[in-house]
């Protein structure tokens, strides 16, 4: 199927983690309602972002996957025939925990699911606290609709993944992301911050040939201390923005994707095809400093 009708689901988040399920599943509707075969949600979307401080209590937010929520998604998937991208915060075992993507294809199956392997430690995103980085590696899931590549938030910064990810064969490459603004900071730091958020993840598109959907969440929290910056965009495989999120409102928006674009860009823009993997081995290491 050369074109797909992609859904980006921008929202708030409560305390309530039924109510933000329930809520997403509403937007999971609304998505297929205006044609979305695929639909994406954000990172941890059934809670506030809790990272913003150590609290052991919040380990109870955590879940099986599959488990509760991935068992509620399916129904909704196969219900609708949509493809179901849902970021979720994974109990694995007892005192084992990662920040965990499941993927539900339009049948209702259950596909698998993606660790997030970038875990960051900055003030307000305390997340090494929580999670351990992923060890599955880097995935791509075969849905009916396309391949698609799934990587989380602070993957974004890093063109490895995407890089591992398109040459596994995606398709497409989804971020759910959590990502917001500090709100005692000025407003062209602001602006610099989202600037780089997007260049990077666009630069993905561009450099592998893919199309890049990235779906953050919106709203304030922290006790007002954080303004989640929204911003959700879809970019196609030359990088063009095709949608552009408000940074303050809740929104959900379906986009086509025109995956034979891929092929084209890839033919005239020979990114892959000019690689030099014969000169990349230095890239495994930390430094390269001799030592």
């Amino acid at each position: 199927m050369a074109k797909v009708q992609v859904g980006l689901v921008q929202m708030s988040c409560t305390s309530n983690k039924q109510e933000n399920l329930d809520k997403a599943i509403l937007k999971v509707r609304e998505a297929a309602a205006k044609g979305a075969q695929i639909v994406c949600l954000q990172e941890l979307f059934t809670s506030l972002y809790f990272c913003d401080i150590e609290d052991y209590a919040n380990f109870d937010l955590a879940e099986a996957i599959p488990g509760p929520s991935t068992d509620a998604l399916q129904v909704v998937a196969k219900e609708l025939g949509v493809v179901i991208i849902a970021s979720l915060f994974e109990k694995r075992t007892a005192g084992l925990y990662h920040n965990t993507t499941a993927v539900l294809d339009a049948d209702g199956a259950y596909l698998g699911k993606y660790r997030k392997m970038h875990i960051p430690d900055d003030p307000a995103f305390y997340e090494k606290f929580y999670f351990t980085p992923g060890d599955l590696g880097y995935k791509v899931f075969q849905t009916k609709f396309a391949k698609i590549g799934i990587l989380i938030c602070w993957d974004q910064w890093y063109p490895e993944a995407s890089r591992i990810t398109a040459l596994m064969g995606a398709d497409i490459l989804f971020y759910p992301t959590a990502i917001g603004w500090a709100t005692d900071q000025d407003e062209e730091t602001n602006k610099d911050q989202y600037s780089a958020w997007q260049t990077i993840q666009r630069s993905h598109a561009v450099a592998n040939g893919v199309p890049v959907i990235s779906v953050n969440r919106v709203g304030f929290e922290q006790n007002g201390a954080m303004k989640f910056w929204g911003g959700s965009f879809a970019a196609n495989a030359q990088g063009k923005i095709l949608y552009l999120g408000s940074h303050d409102l809740e929104e959900t928006k379906v986009v086509e994707l025109d995956l034979a674009e891929s092929d084209f860009f890839r033919k005239h823009w020979p990114f892959l095809r000019d690689r030099r993997i014969d000169s990349y081995q230095p890239i495994t290491k930390r430094f390269i400093d001799g030592d």
